[in-house]
């Protein structure tokens, strides 16, 4: 068998994406195609016709079709497969079958059809493997961020020893009557309140990880392009080899510069008539999910955060369901240093609540008021610090938020799945609520039956995202029915994600006043309400 090129068209001739396997020039393949059409007598049943040169086995795609270009001495049994293969993969990157799709998607099906086709000769590959090969996991990549993630740790060790022996630095100023220097307003143990405030910070929402895109990495070990992603050791490397050159005008690479070979690249494109679209959106599964910061912001700011945890089971059943909670107060004028808080604490969840270390306790537990032991000290002034953080823990089925239930039931041609959610606590207001579903690979998309709210299939990460602006008290309830080939274990787990300007637990800062005199003190606040992970298993 030797295939000569394989393109997506439309019925006109018209080629969306082409990848030829052998040397042929554009015009050549363009003439090919936009003969095909006129070469095809909808009387017949066969899926191929011939010239005196090449023979076309092509597939309808609803509105494109699918062609191979072979020579007539190909095997016609082995065309008819490697088609096949062909019309698999296009769904496994194409939402919808439409030209628009296919052109978004070209170079993704073009690195998926060199993996099925090298020179012009059929790969002994599986929609699996093309998958995998595609994917591009890369081992350097893997030992790339091991180094980068010790590098973190260990300058977060360095920055906690830091903290230390500042500490330690004070208590000898002070035992030694010396002028004690300034670490912040929380007396001897200021430094500790700040790290362990940020620390307390980071495991409540830690920032999202830059990640290397598998085309990167294939560009990259092919030679193709030269790709620039952010590495310590590799920026070093080349400033210190740049600095050893004379001074002077210089054709080196130079990082952040934008290159003349790909703006000419470019203009030769367009001058073609090539359309350039920019693939700077994202999908909104890959997107991290974080509110927008107030616009209002006061000298004195509180953040009311919240991470939720929990596992259910597909039948029923909270197998475990844990939120986290902190208040963390910031204050960036020294005259309102010295202030207190009036908590307004209605949850009757059962919390366990710890006030910070400089916190007065029976001021905490009596009146509700987070003041400082000391009350003439200050509060640090341009730190996060965290004041009072709270832990729920719970295995009762009626605290759960949000519940799903998802219903497979087989079928002749595969699984009915039916999949509601039900707003448990009124109280709360969801927003971009994503519930991810896994489908099987392989077989195409789904068959959506009734739903609310909108739906994206990612036939790539084989994921049915079922995605809801809000959900609140008065949009409680929810269904999505779906069919596709599959069985009932194929759809779990179920992954639901959301955020919330409203906290689960029903704890609020309704006051804050001077310490002399009582006065009130204006502030601003913010309140989120995040998932950590939220599986039905």
């Amino acid at each position: 068998m030797v295939l000569l090129a394989a393109a997506v068209c439309t019925k006109a001739g018209k080629a969306i994406v082409s990848r030829q396997f052998v040397e042929m020039t554009r015009t050549r393949i363009e003439g090919l195609l936009a003969a095909f059409p006129k070469l095809m007598n909808t009387g017949k049943q066969h899926t191929f016709v011939e010239t005196d040169s090449v023979r076309y086995v092509y597939q309808p795609l609803e509105k494109l079709y699918m062609v191979l270009i072979t020579t007539k001495n190909s095997n016609i049994l082995e065309d008819l497969e490697t088609l096949r293969l062909f019309s698999r993969v296009i769904p496994e990157y194409c939402r919808v079958l439409e030209e628009s799709e296919i052109s978004e998607h070209c170079f993704d099906l073009i690195f998926a059809f060199d993996e099925i086709v090298a020179l012009g000769y059929r790969e002994n590959v599986n929609l699996a493997q093309i998958r995998t090969f595609t994917e591009m996991d890369s081992h350097e990549e893997k030992v790339f961020r091991a180094v980068r993630e010790t590098q973190e740790r260990e300058a977060k060790a360095e920055m906690r020893r830091k903290a230390k022996e500042l500490q330690q630095a004070r208590r000898d100023a002070e035992r030694s009557g010396k002028k004690v220097p300034a670490f912040g307003g929380f007396g001897s143990a200021g430094m500790t309140s700040v790290s362990s405030g940020s620390i307390i910070s980071d495991s409540i929402i830690e920032p999202e990880k830059p990640k290397m895109t598998p085309a990167a990495v294939r560009y990259a070990s092919e030679g193709l392009a030269v790709v620039v992603i952010a590495g310590v050791s590799e920026g070093g490397a080349l400033s210190s080899s740049l600095s050893s050159r004379p001074s002077g005008p210089s054709k080196a690479l130079k990082l952040g510069a934008k290159g003349k070979e790909v703006d000419n690249f470019v203009d030769k494109l367009k001058s073609e008539g090539e359309t350039i679209m920019s693939n700077t959106g994202k999908r909104s599964s890959d997107v991290s999910k974080a509110l927008p910061p107030p616009v209002n912001v006061e000298s004195v700011h509180l953040r009311v955060e919240e991470k939720i945890s929990l596992t259910c089971g597909r039948d029923g059943g909270l197998q475990n369901m844990e939120v986290l909670g902190m208040i963390t107060l910031r204050v960036t004028d020294d005259k309102h240093g010295r202030i207190r808080l009036i908590v307004n604490n209605n949850d009757n969840k059962g919390l366990q609540l710890q006030t910070h270390p400089n916190v007065d306790k029976k001021l905490f537990s009596a009146d509700s008021v987070i003041g400082l032991k000391n009350p003439e000290k200050s509060f640090p002034l341009n730190n996060d610090v965290g004041v009072l953080k709270w832990r729920l823990q719970t295995t009762d089925e009626s605290l759960i938020p949000l519940t799903i239930n998802c219903w497979p039931s087989e079928s002749g041609a595969g699984c009915d799945v039916n999949i509601e959610y039900e707003l448990q606590e009124d109280s709360l207001e969801l927003n971009d609520v994503v519930i991810s579903i896994p489908v099987p690979a392989g077989v195409g998309a789904p068959l959506i039956g009734d739903l609310d709210g909108e739906y994206k299939h990612d036939g790539r990460r084989s994921l049915l995202e079922w995605c809801l602006p809000v959900i609140d008290a008065n949009n409680k309830t929810g269904s999505l029915e779906f069919s596709i080939a599959g069985q009932p274990n194929d759809f779990f787990p179920i992954n639901v994600s959301f955020v919330s300007k409203r906290n689960y637990c029903d704890i609020q800062v309704t006051k804050a006043t001077y310490v002399d005199g009582d006065g009130p003190v204006r502030f601003s606040s913010e309140t989120s309400f995040v998932v950590d992970k939220y599986e039905i298993l």
